[in-house]
């Protein structure tokens, strides 16, 4: 079974070294007060709940999975709802949520390490208590002050978990023909009939109450996308003072059998003219649910980063122990039979793949949610302006490339076992049957894609990648007087202007040939994925050599986090030369071919 250590050194690196946390702060109204003793003392008390309570009930989880009662009721694994119920006693629910609620009302960028450390524990229990943020937000946002009334504090408390419910057997990234509908009745609430399927904590047993936040159709809606409005549809519904009433006409009718997430309840859930709520206005229901699925869009990003730091932890562990042959340049291990295999040129390519991944991935997520911070909480209406529009920038990036690198870096994992990793005794394998998912729901890497070159770059015209590639020359010039980083800066340079020559040509090309787009974009956020992790490394750089220079008793720590950034630069970062090569050759390889001539 895999084990896990929180990176508590790594993630204040990223918190107080790289992004000023505490300055960040200061700038917001109502968070001045929070400091990095605060900071840490949230941090060590957050790592001990998830290295102790939670991360044991990773391997119990995927080895019980969850079961459907012949009542129609879920019961998780063995340890689920007891680690739920002291993960509300301790207040972590609030703890990034407003004070109107019961909230705590710390920033975001407080919320997202927390959420690390229980999704790297146990990525399958901590969707339970993940994916109520996402309702949370919605219906703060879009909701009635009833309806904020009546949910928001049973969700923040903890006592309630929200769900998304969007597919359907027929529809899935295709919203637009969903058939689920709703029709209003006698008492001003709708009757929400028809079915979804692969909803995560869809059912289960750790709250008294479970809202989903459900996609249906009213009777004359216009079609497609333009006809959809939200609903809010709790499993019980709620009396006038708040507490549970009467069950709801919404069950679930099935669980799904998974390649992995296994602790996790993912429910085919049928509405049977169930009591729900609309949210805002009839038919602008998809772009309320934005506000949910970007939530979860950085969510599943941060699983990227999850398993890409089990994977990092565990096959080090194992590398530094296995013993296997001799160093290429003479016997390391003068006492023993054999070398640890961590000696080993193939291997140190794998473990610095990973960690690179890891902590750079860290530093990216980590600034996006000191955006999302600017976002809710300053005064600022241009700094909310801006931090509205680098996000919607990156949650695409972070969405699709930090599932990939995920993976893959949970399949170097497994590779460093060798044959062990492929046994479940170890877990290796578990973490890459765990980590497929994250490529696939909430937009495959494909949507992704599309979202990130079709709508947000061609469909600004280049607009939105401006800010990006002027952030990025910049931070390169400013850094120039550190000779140290000058091939670093002399490569983010070429690449950054590569990217907008890069976008120039594709955004003509689409112009005779809209298929030069759709070829070229799951291409196109790798490489700006592999660029701004680049930037990550190159800042992460740059702040280690100044810390070396002022003195300190962390030398180690510091060195290692230039000599990574030196591996990225040199080992991953040239990916970016053949994800360009593969761009320039077009739509017409994959689009000449006759679909009948596949088969042949």
């Amino acid at each position: 079974m895999t084990t896990y250590k929180a990176p508590i050194r790594d993630m204040q690196f990223v918190m107080r070294d790289l992004l000023n946390i505490e300055k960040h702060y200061q700038s917001l109204p109502a968070c001045e007060e929070v400091n990095q003793d605060l900071i840490d003392a949230i941090l060590g008390e957050a790592s001990k709940f998830s290295e102790e309570v939670v991360a044991p009930l990773n391997a119990v989880g995927d080895q019980e999975g969850c079961q459907m009662l012949d009542n129609g009721e879920v019961k998780t694994p063995a340890g689920f709802k007891e680690a739920y119920q002291q993960f509300v006693d301790g207040g972590w629910p609030a703890l990034d949520q407003p004070a109107r609620y019961g909230g705590q009302d710390l920033p975001m960028s407080i919320g997202t390490p927390i959420r690390e450390m229980n999704g790297t524990a146990n990525w399958s229990w901590a969707m339970y208590p993940g994916l109520s943020h996402g309702a949370m937000e919605t219906i703060d946002e879009h909701g009635s002050e009833k309806q904020k009334a009546i949910f928001m504090e049973p969700l923040v408390s903890g006592r309630w978990t929200g769900t998304m419910c969007l597919t359907e057997a027929h529809s899935g990234t295709d919203l637009g023909l969903l058939r689920c509908k709703a029709e209003q009745g006698a008492d001003g609430a709708y009757r929400i009939t028809g079915s979804k399927m692969f909803v995560s904590s869809g059912e289960h047993d750790l709250a008294e109450n479970i809202v989903h936040i459900v996609l249906a159709r009213l009777p004359n809606s216009p079609p497609g996308t333009k006809g959809i409005s939200l609903f809010i549809v709790p499993k019980f519904i709620p009396n006038e003072d708040g507490s549970i009433g009467e069950r709801n006409n919404v069950s679930c009718g099935a669980l799904e059998h998974k390649m992995g997430i296994h602790g996790n309840s993912t429910c085919l859930l049928n509405f049977d003219g169930a009591t729900g709520y609309l949210v805002g206005e009839e038919n602008k229901g998809l772009s309320y649910m934005f506000t949910f699925m970007n939530f979860a869009r950085l969510g599943t990003g941060l699983q990227g980063l999850a398993h890409s730091e089990l994977a990092f932890q565990n096959s080090l562990a194992y590398t530094r122990d296995r013993l296997q042959m001799r160093s290429l340049t003479g016997p390391k291990n003068l006492g023993g039979p054999a070398d640890p295999i961590i000696v080993h040129p193939d291997v140190r390519r794998m473990l610095l793949t990973q960690k690179a991944f890891a902590e750079g991935g860290r530093a990216l997520l980590y600034f996006a949610s000191t955006q999302g911070d600017i976002l809710t909480k300053s005064d600022d209406p241009e700094a909310r302006e801006l931090a509205n529009h680098v996000l919607s920038f990156l949650t695409p990036i972070i969405k699709a490339f930090l599932t990939e690198t995920g993976f893959e870096s949970a399949n170097l994992g497994l590779q460093c076992f060798g044959g062990h990793g492929y046994i479940s005794e170890w877990g290796a394998e578990q973490n890459v049957r765990d980590a497929r998912i994250g490529m696939l729901y909430e937009g495959t890497t494909g949507i992704q894609a599309l979202d990130l070159l079709g709508r947000k770059v061609l469909g600004t015209r280049g607009k939105a990648l401006a800010p990006v590639t002027s952030f990025i020359l910049d931070f390169c010039k400013q850094s120039r007087g550190r000779k140290e980083l000058r091939p670093m800066l002399k490569t983010l340079m070429r690449l950054t202007k590569q990217w907008k020559s890069l976008t120039r040509k594709i955004g003509f090309a689409a112009m005779r040939n809209r298929d030069a787009a759709g070829a070229a974009s799951v291409d196109y956020i790798m490489f700006s994925g592999y660029v701004l992790l680049g930037v990550a490394w190159a800042a992460s750089a740059r702040v280690a050599y100044r810390r070396l220079e002022q003195g300190t008793k962390e030398e180690a720590f510091y060195r290692a986090k230039i000599q990574t950034a030196e591996f990225y630069f040199a080992k991953i970062l040239p990916r970016t030369t053949s994800l360009l090569e593969t761009i320039s050759t077009g739509a017409d390889p994959l689009m000449n071919m006759d679909e009948n001539q596949f088969i042949f």
